[in-house]
C-alpha cells in the first residue's frame, strides 16, 4: 500500500510504502530490504524517486519516498493503446537514464514494469520501487534460487530460471515495455505465471511490426535483439540501450528533415547525391534526389594572378637559352 503523507519535519509531501505483511515478518527478507534499501537510498538521479528513509514500524517495513505527482505508465499504456514512435522512445529513453545509473552505481533493478515508473503531467518518467533491486557486488553467476523475483509479465528468462540477474535482465524487462507501448500488446500473454515462465525461456516474439505496421524495421531490429533469449546477445546496461534508441531517434529526424521537399533555386547544372546521415547504412525512407547547383561566378583573381605567372615564366626563358650557350661554348 502507498500513502501520501506530508514529512512534518521539512514541511513537504512524501509517499509512503507499506510493504505486505508476509515480507516484514520474514528476518531473512527484512535484513536484505535493509542493505539493498539502503543502497537505493544512495541513489539520486533526476529519473529515479528519491528514498528518503526506510525501517520498521509496527512489525511492517515501509519506505519513505519523494512524492511525484503523476501516474504510473502501466495507467497510461491501458488509457491510450498504442503510442507514436517519438512518444515511446522519449519516455523509455528517460527509463534507460534512470536505471543506467542505477547499474552504473552497481545495482540491478530486477523488476522493471510500467507500474513502478511514474509520468509527470509535464512527461517527466522517474523510476521507483528499488525494494528488491540487487547488488552486483552480490550476485554470484551461477547462483540459483527456487524463488523468482519480479514480475512474469516482463521478468527476463534468466530471472524466470531462476538464475542470476544482470544488468541485460533491466535491459529485457525495458524491451517488453517497449513493444507494449508500441504495439499496445505484451508479447507473451497468459493467465498462468508458470506458462509465462515457458514463454519468456523458449518462445520467440511475434514481431511487432505485425501488431503495428508503422514500426520501421530498424527499430523492430532494436526491439528483437533486446528480446533476445540470452543475456549476451541484448544490449549491456541500460546505458547502452539508451544510446542506441537516442542514436535511432536523431537519425529518424534527419531522415524527415531531409526529405522535406524545399524551394532549389533555378540552376544551369544539377547532379544526383544521396542523401545519408553520416555513418549509417542505407535507411528504408532515405532517398536520393536531384540536388541543383548554382552558376560560380569567375574568379578574376586567381584568373590574372595566374596570367602574371606565366608571362613571368616567358620571360625566363631567354635567359636560361643564354645560360645554355653559355655553357655549351666551354
Amino acid at each position: 500500500m502507498v500513502y501520501r503523507a506530508h514529512d512534518l519535519m521539512l514541511e513537504r509531501p512524501v509517499a509512503i510504502k507499506v510493504l505486505r505483511p508476509d515480507y516484514s515478518q520474514d528476518a531473512a527478507f527484512r535484513e536484505h530490504f535493509r542493505q539493498e534499501a539502503k543502497a537505493a537510498a544512495n541513489l539520486s538521479h533526476a529519473n529515479i524517486v528519491t528514498v528518503h528513509d526506510f525501517g520498521l514500524d509496527a512489525g511492517r517495513l515501509f519506505i519513505v519516498m519523494e512524492f511525484i505527482p503523476g501516474t504510473d505508465l502501466k495507467t497510461i499504456i491501458k488509457r491510450r493503446g498504442r503510442f507514436t514512435i517519438d512518444e515511446a522512445i522519449e519516455l523509455i529513453s528517460q527509463a534507460c537514464d534512470g536505471i543506467g545509473y542505477a547499474h552504473r552505481a552497481g545495482l540491478v533493478h530486477c523488476d522493471v514494469k510500467p507500474q513502478n515508473m511514474l509520468v509527470t503531467p509535464d512527461n517527466r518518467l522517474k523510476v521507483t520501487d528499488f525494494g528488491i533491486a540487487r547488488a552486483l557486488s552480490s550476485i554470484h553467476p551461477d547462483e540459483q534460487s527456487s524463488v523468482v523475483w519480479g514480475s512474469p509479465q516482463y521478468f527476463s528468462p534468466e530471472q524466470a530460471a531462476g538464475n542470476a540477474p544482470s544488468p541485460a535482465s533491466d535491459v529485457y524487462s525495458l524491451g517488453i515495455i517497449l513493444y507494449e507501448m508500441l504495439t499496445g500488446k505484451l508479447p507473451f500473454i497468459s493467465n498462468d505465471p508458470h506458462e509465462l515462465t515457458r514463454m519468456h525461456q523458449s518462445v520467440q516474439p511475434v514481431p511487432p511490426s505485425r501488431h503495428n505496421s508503422k514500426i520501421p524495421q530498424p527499430l523492430e531490429q532494436i526491439i528483437l535483439k533486446i528480446l533476445s533469449k540470452e543475456p549476451s546477445a541484448r544490449y549491456r546496461t541500460a546505458d547502452q540501450l539508451g544510446r542506441i534508441l537516442k542514436a535511432y531517434a536523431k537519425q529518424e529526424n534527419l531522415v524527415f528533415t531531409i526529405s522535406t521537399p524545399v524551394e532549389r533555386p533555378v540552376a544551369t547544372t544539377s547532379e544526383t547525391t544521396p542523401v545519408l546521415p553520416v555513418d549509417s547504412k542505407p535507411h528504408p525512407r532515405v532517398h536520393t534526389e536531384p540536388v541543383s547547383t548554382p552558376a560560380t561566378p569567375p574568379d578574376w583573381v586567381t584568373i590574372t594572378l595566374g596570367l602574371l605567372a606565366l608571362v613571368t615564366a616567358g620571360g625566363l626563358i631567354p635567359f636560361w637559352i643564354y645560360i645554355w650557350f653559355t655553357l655549351t661554348a666551354r
